[in-house]
């Protein structure tokens, strides 16, 4: 029990109470503005879905720039290591 409510932040019973006298205060503040929790998740997922689109457009930017640089990086580096293995045994 102790953990639970260490957890919790206070006993059970009484956060239970906390949290249903906030949730009736809440749907009487949503009741009074004239909002429906189904427009509240409606307005959850297409914020959740313009941020997904606005990852996966990001991610799409960052493996193109990826790419150009690896194009130039990878033959330069290798180069520079052949370079380095013909050096050493040159010695």
């Amino acid at each position: 029990m102790d953990r639970i409510s260490r957890f919790l932040g206070d006993s059970p019973i009484r956060v239970f109470f906390r949290l249903l006298v906030l949730s009736f205060v809440v749907g009487l503040v949503l009741a009074t503005l004239n909002i429906r929790p189904v427009q509240l998740y409606y307005w959850a997922e297409r914020i959740v879905l313009r941020i997904w689109d606005m990852g996966f457009a990001f991610l799409d930017d960052v493996l193109g720039y990826l790419i150009a640089g690896a194009i130039v990086v990878i033959p330069i580096f290798l180069l520079m290591r052949l370079f380095r293995i013909g050096s050493r045994r040159a010695e």
